[in-house]
Formats: structure tokens, C-alpha cells, sequence
């Protein structure tokens, strides 16, 4: 175990370090400057801000030097949208907010997921499994920016039931975190569904239901279990997006967290607040996946390891 582990750390430090050299060379190809707006500066004014952060040298060298202050823990500062402000200062500042976003809309989103597809498993083909599967089917369709700005609509102006703007009261994470955990529900939801339809069908399923063990405890206890793996395997990106907030949703309810800030690091060419929050993104997707490769040890303990990594 603790072999994989380091293994996989190492993985992830290099996978990390080959996005952030993409995302760096791609960023440079886009014609254009952080400094250059509808009030460009002078020719003056503009060599003494690119050679102030070192954007005068080549894209390979502005690279190197930005590898190795990384390795040091040094992330840059912010050109424009907090001038001079350390990027991690900014991270940290916006994190929270996007966090708290993102697990409300994870647990909503598992809590309901999971127990929809046992039920429409346990009810193939009736009723209300063709119910759930048009809901679920909808759900996974539909653009997370569609079912924001309906919500908003609907009961923000409509209704006027609850805010649309910012997070001034605990109503106002209700339609935020709906419009972010309703796509995973609904996909959780079908993962599950689809994954308990073979479980349900194998011998010792039967062998409980011969037995006379309650329908509940084959369901969400005997069949669950083994149903999850693929469950968790989403899982790890998912917890990854919810928890940066989704930028959509961001965006849509004017929530000032680190989704709505990326978006506007990138209108505002912030190189280092692009870099920054795209290697907080993806350290968290890696690590959040390293997490639910050890998790499968405990759901099921015929996995091996070892021969995950193989």
C-alpha cells in the first residue's frame, strides 16, 4: 500500500508539472499581452512592465523560471486584478468560499443519487423507474448554465422566493448549489442504477431473497456495496469540480469564489492567476483521484493494488 502510494505521488507530481508547462506555452501562443486594454500603455510604459515580470525574456526561459519558483512554493503575484498580490494570497481568500459551495453540492448531490438509482434498479422496469430515468436523463442533458438562469428566474424573480445575487444569508446557497449538484445527482444516480442491475442479478442476491432478507437490506447493504466502485471512480473528479465552485454557476449568481475568478483572470490575461488556480485545479483532480484509487481497498478488499497501477 504505502509502495502505491509514493508511486502514484510521484505520478502526480510529474502529471502536474506537464500541465502546467502546456498551460504556459498555450497561454503565450494567444496573441496579445496582460498589459495591452483600450488604454494601452506607452512603448515606454509597457517594455518597463514586461521587464519588471520578466515577460521580455523567451517563452522558454519565462518557463524554466517559472517551474523553479514553483518548486520553491512561489506561484507569482497577481498583474492586474490584485496588483502585486501573491496568487496563493488569492487562492487561499477564494478557496473557502467555493468550497463551501461545493460540498453542500456534493452531499446533496451523492445523498440523493445514490439512493434514486437503487430504488429504480430494485423497480426495473416499472413505473417508477421509467420516472426516474426521464428525470435523471433530463438532468445530465441540460447545461449546468441553463438550470441556473431557470432557477433564477423562476424563483428569485418570478416567485421571489429566494436571492439570486451573492451569499448574504444561508437562502442564498439553495439555487446555488442546486444548479451545481443536480447534473451530479442525476449522473450518480444512472451510474448507480446501472451498475446495482448486475449486481442484483448474481447468486448470492438470489440466495438472500431465498433466505427472506428484507428488500431494504439486500438493496443498501448486499448489492450497494459492490455497486460502488464505479460510483467512487467518478467521484474523483467530481469532488474536484464541485469544490472549485463551478464557474458557471459562479458566474450566473455573481458568487465571488475562485470558478468566477478564473473566468475573469482570463479576460484580464492574468498570467499568474491563470497558472495558479489551473495548478490548484489539477492538484486537486490528482490527488482527489489518488484518494478514490485507495478508497476501492475498502469498499472492496479483493482489489489489488498493485495491479491497479500495473
Amino acid at each position: 500500500m504505502i509502495k502505491y502510494v509514493m508511486e502514484r505521488v510521484v505520478q502526480a507530481f510529474i502529471v502536474i508539472i506537464v500541465i502546467a508547462s502546456i498551460t504556459f506555452l498555450l497561454m503565450n501562443m494567444v496573441p496579445g499581452g496582460p498589459f495591452l486594454s483600450e488604454k494601452a500603455p506607452s512603448p515606454q510604459v509597457l517594455a518597463a512592465l514586461e521587464a519588471k515580470y520578466g515577460l521580455d525574456q523567451p517563452v522558454l526561459v519565462q518557463l524554466k523560471t517559472y517551474l523553479v519558483d514553483f518548486l520553491h512554493g512561489d506561484l507569482g503575484v497577481s498583474f492586474k486584478m490584485q496588483k502585486n498580490r501573491p496568487v496563493l494570497d488569492i487562492i487561499g481568500d477564494m478557496f473557502p468560499i467555493s468550497a463551501k459551495i461545493g460540498v453542500f453540492s456534493l452531499l446533496w448531490a451523492i445523498i440523493l443519487g445514490i439512493p434514486t438509482g437503487c430504488i429504480a434498479a430494485y423497480h426495473r422496469g416499472k413505473r417508477l423507474d421509467s420516472f426516474l430515468r426521464v428525470v435523471t436523463t433530463l438532468g445530465i442533458s441540460i447545461p449546468s448554465f441553463v438550470v441556473a438562469t431557470s432557477l433564477m428566474i423562476l424563483f428569485g424573480v418570478k416567485l421571489k422566493l429566494l436571492p439570486i445575487v451573492g451569499l448574504n444569508s444561508w437562502m442564498s446557497y439553495i439555487l446555488p448549489c442546486f444548479s451545481l449538484g443536480f447534473y451530479p445527482m442525476c449522473y450518480i444516480a444512472r451510474l448507480t442504477r446501472s451498475t446495482m442491475l448486475d449486481v442484483i442479478n448474481q447468486e448470492y442476491i438470489r440466495t438472500a431473497r431465498a433466505k427472506g432478507v428484507p428488500a431494504w437490506l439486500i438493496v443498501f447493504k448486499h448489492a450497494l456495496r459492490n455497486s460502488l466502485i464505479p460510483v467512487l471512480s467518478y467521484l474523483g473528479p467530481l469532488v474536484a469540480y464541485t469544490l472549485t465552485g463551478g464557474f458557471v454557476v459562479e458566474s450566473v449568481f455573481n458568487i465571488p469564489g475562485l470558478g468566477r475568478y478564473f473566468i475573469q483572470s482570463i479576460l484580464n490575461r492574468d498570467y499568474p492567476i491563470i497558472m495558479g488556480t489551473t495548478i490548484f485545479l489539477a492538484a486537486l483532480l490528482v490527488f482527489m483521484n489518488l484518494l478514490v484509487d485507495i478508497l476501492y481497498k475498502f469498499v472492496d478488499p479483493r482489489v489489488d493494488l498493485s495491479r491497479r497501477n500495473g
